[in-house]
């Protein structure tokens, strides 16, 4: 009995398939794990004025690196033309408004109650993918889900920090969270010559000026101007990490949405909100323990550790190839 050249191919495919996507995984939630910690030490912390501004720098941030990498011969992504803000929409305005809303519940509520709310993007993406991809979850998939969204809902039936702002944000997040890992692994799968790099810079370049007269008529750019912080070296060093991290974070959601699923995408943050949950507690000092959140807290981090097992467990289809196509000689 021999094992032929083709299933050692598709063995060492699988392999190579599987490290892809768990790697990608992880990356996305350790990018996602260090940005949400630093921009909550920027925002409530030091307690930065706009969150807007510093959404500016990350998408700054992105289009630099990308601009500087391309012209080194690093990547290659298309030149701008005619089509290219067509090719890209509606990223950038799904882009904009994720980034805006996103920072805005970070400022406003604590970090735990925060990683709770954003697992209604799970439920959102879940649907979204049904519908406009056509991609029907498996039941154990739906377990975990319910599981992450029940313990969202106990975690803040009776959240003592109440604030309507922050929670409208965070919902709003949500909505556009799951509408950009959707679109994303729809652009990618048919927008194949724009590919991520490209996807990612000319979303960003197309988001700052909108960003910029959203700050200027909201009275943000005088606050940032009268901040009174700017000599300070710890808040400008981890102003630059949060700007660096904006692109980094961009570049993990890339990789991550085109090795897995959309839904996967908005979900790996399992492996980061389950520190970034525990570490809120202490983090910020506007975490506020009752019965109901620590609870609720706990059964989202199960239907958390769960989903990881149901999408990473180890497949047994390749054994299953190989039994079937050994041959004697």
């Amino acid at each position: 009995m021999t094992v032929s050249k083709s299933e050692d191919t598709i063995i060492d495919s699988s392999v190579v398939t599987s490290f892809a996507k768990i790697s990608t995984a992880l990356f996305y939630a350790a990018a996602s794990m260090l940005i949400t910690v630093v921009n909550k030490s920027v925002l409530t912390s030091y307690g930065f004025p706009s969150f807007q501004f510093l959404a500016i720098c990350q998408m700054f941030m992105t289009v630099i690196v990308l601009y500087l990498a391309k012209s080194l011969g690093k990547l290659k992504f298309p030149d701008i033309n005619r089509n290219t803000f067509k090719d890209t929409f509606p990223m950038p305005l799904i882009y904009l408004g994720n980034i805006e809303f996103g920072l805005g519940g970070t400022k406003e509520l604590s970090l735990p109650m925060f990683t709770m709310l954003r697992r209604f993007s799970i439920l959102i993406t879940m649907l979204g993918e049904y519908y406009l991809l056509n991609i029907r979850p498996k039941l154990s998939v739906k377990v975990a889900v319910g599981l992450m969204v029940s313990g969202a809902i106990i975690a803040s039936s009776n959240d003592l920090g109440f604030n309507l702002d922050g929670y409208i944000y965070v919902l709003c997040s949500d909505f556009l969270t799951a509408a950009n890992g959707v679109f994303t692994k729809k652009k990618l799968n048919s927008k194949k010559e724009m590919g991520k790099y490209g996807l990612m810079f000319y979303s960003s370049m197309f988001m700052i000026p909108p960003a910029l007269l959203l700050m200027y008529f909201s009275g943000d750019l005088d606050k940032v101007y009268r901040y009174n912080y700017w000599l300070h070296l710890p808040f400008l060093i981890q102003i630059f990490v949060s700007s660096f991290m904006g692109f980094i974070l961009n570049y993990s959601i890339m990789l991550c949405t085109q090795y897995n699923s959309a839904l996967t995408t908005t979900i790996i943050g399992c492996l980061k909100n389950i520190f970034v949950t525990y570490f809120g507690m202490f983090i910020g000092g506007d975490y506020v323990y009752t019965l109901n959140n620590f609870i609720g807290i706990n059964i989202s981090v199960i239907g958390s550790l769960f989903y990881t097992y149901v999408t990473f467990r180890p497949s047994t289809r390749p054994a299953q190839i190989q039994s079937s196509n050994t041959v004697n000689v």
